[in-house]
């Protein structure tokens, strides 16, 4: 199932141009399912969070990153290790700032939607 916010995100990466714009959108993307894996109704079991979380240690290593996008998702990356709904809304609401700060308000507000999605669960 795809999430409103997930959508969002994947519209403004079709919409963007080659380059760490991009690339710090499909990043956000990639977290944003971690994320969301761990919200009920369906969540994950911590064995399958833990292998998502590598995966995505791996996909984000090798990604152009602007430094402050780069930091925060870093930073959230650490906050989901617990796998639950309540990491995922901290993760989440941490990378809010940056996101818009980097790469604007639509992508922001895409990510702050799921923050609050987190939070409700």
């Amino acid at each position: 199932m795809v999430t409103e916010s997930e959508a969002r995100l994947v519209g403004l990466v079709a919409e963007a141009e080659r380059g760490p714009g991009r690339d710090g959108l499909y990043a956000l993307w990639l977290v944003l399912r971690v994320a969301e894996a761990v919200l009920p109704p369906h969540p994950v079991s911590l064995k399958n969070h833990r292998r998502r979380l590598q995966a995505l240690e791996t996909r984000l290593g090798g990604l152009a990153l602007p430094g402050p996008l780069k930091r925060a998702l870093a930073a959230a990356r650490m906050h989901l290790d617990p796998g639950t709904p309540t990491a995922a809304a901290l993760a989440l609401s941490q990378l809010v700032a940056p996101t818009r700060e980097v790469l604007g308000r639509a992508a922001a507000e895409a990510v702050a939607a799921a923050a609050r999605d987190a939070r409700l669960h």
